[in-house]
């Protein structure tokens, strides 16, 4: 594991305690903890807030507890985005219907705009204590003995400047400059698997309470509710598709929806008002950097990325900003050493996220297998299955359980029998 000799100073020359670059979803709520326990934290941004990106938006129930934990739930709530109670999965001409059981209390999602959640993250971060800097730009990390040590940005346009800190944290996206200076070393990883493009949608007659999801053939079709009577509606392709794609956006777009989706398509075509521009990506990898180093860690997507089919990105954002919060606290506070704070927040968000990781890599494939077409039967036959299923997604459900030995054959007993099983090991 990387290490940093010696002790990590939080005063004596350094102008803060941390500085985080990057304050969307990964950067604020840590930048935001820290302020909260009494750290001085600077938080730096290219962008001015409110501003869009792209993104799923989708909040899973594990991330709305963790919002709620932070007194930042009601304030989610208050900006009128609809709540998400159901979910509806088809796998080719299985459908998967339910929800997540319950997580503290929370029985629902929510698919808010960056516009709107980043701004309120933003926020809750300035109001906790943390000097933001919006529309910075971060030119490079300072050094100092193989030690990061600060940053050189510009702020507003204007001349460079240098800031130190004890510990400089990357929360700044799968491109990230800090992940990059540093060289933070690359594993698990494997290649993208899908482009894909989004546009929002107003004047369908389906339900805003639901995220329905499509996989079928070379398609890969993902619709959320959110902010202002609209619905998210993402079209994937196989990344091999990247070039054609590009040539004519709106064209395979369409033809996605109309491949995996066929009422979607004709209900578009009637009743569907394109609201703003198409946006899309194939630099969708998956991969884990290791997030840590002499001086510096990463958080959110800086430090692991994967395919957005599962909406895993805001919620994984919140609970390793949460552990890598927890983490510094605990160097800062001399209770831990650099190395047994920051191992542990690698090996706690490698744990908490593998399985997700992998399923998340094999449905974006859009290659169901006959034994995972017999699982998705079965979830299809058992409603209890299917929403233990949801609440592995949301966090609700732990997923050693759900993919245990004994529960697979449950699900493949329900799919295919008794009779057909009897040969197979228990």
């Amino acid at each position: 594991m990387p290490g940093a000799p010696g002790p990590i100073p939080t005063s004596g020359g350094r102008m803060y305690d941390v500085i985080v670059v990057g304050a969307r979803c990964a950067g604020s709520p840590t930048a935001m903890l820290l302020a909260r326990a009494g750290y001085r934290v600077l938080l730096l941004d290219r962008a001015g807030f409110p501003s869009d990106r792209i993104s799923t938006h989708y909040v899973q129930p594990a991330g709305l507890a963790r919002l709620r934990r932070w007194g930042l739930l009601d304030d989610l709530i208050a900006t009128g985005c609809p709540p998400i109670s159901r979910a509806r999965w088809w796998f080719g001409d299985v459908s998967v219907q339910g929800f997540t059981p319950p997580l503290d209390g929370i029985d629902v999602a929510y698919g808010p705009r960056r516009t709107v959640l980043d701004a309120l993250l933003v926020n809750a971060a300035r109001e906790a204590g943390v000097e933001v800097w919006e529309k910075s730009t971060v030119h490079d990390l300072v050094m100092e003995d193989g030690r990061v040590i600060g940053v050189r940005c510009s702020r507003n346009g204007g001349p460079d400047q240098t800031l130190t800190a004890a510990v400089v944290v990357g929360a700044d996206g799968r491109n990230s400059l800090v992940a990059r200076r540093v060289g933070a070393a690359e594993y698990r990883r494997r290649p993208a698997l899908t482009v894909v493009y989004y546009a929002y949608w107003r004047g369908l007659r389906r339900s805003h309470e639901i995220n329905e999801v499509y996989l079928h053939g070379e398609a890969q079709i993902g619709m959320i509710p959110t902010h202002d009577d609209a619905i998210l509606i993402q079209a994937a392709r196989p990344s091999s598709w990247y070039d054609t794609y590009r040539r004519d956006i709106r064209g395979h777009y369409h033809r996605a929806i109309e491949v995996a989706a066929p009422d979607l398509a004709r209900e578009l075509a009637s009743d569907g008002e394109q609201v703003g521009r198409f946006a899309g990506t194939g630099a969708l990898e998956n991969f884990y950097r290791v997030p840590y180093g002499p001086g510096w860690a990463l958080v959110g997507d800086a430090g692991f990325h994967k395919d957005p089919l599962t909406g895993q990105g805001i919620t994984d954002a919140w609970r390793d900003a949460e552990l890598l919060a927890t983490a510094l606290d605990s160097l800062f506070s001399g209770r831990q050493s650099w190395d047994s704070a920051l191992s542990e927040y690698q090996l706690a968000r490698d744990a908490a996220s593998e399985l997700i990781y992998e399923f998340t890599y094999e449905a974006a494939g859009l290659q169901i297998g006959p034994l995972t077409d017999h699982l998705l039967r079965g979830l299809a036959a058992d409603r209890s299955q299917a929403d233990r299923f949801f609440g592995v997604l949301a966090g609700a459900v732990d997923p050693m359980d759900f993919f245990s030995p004994g529960n697979i054959r449950r699900l493949l007993r329900g799919a295919i029998g008794e009779t057909a099983l009897a040969g197979e090991p228990r």
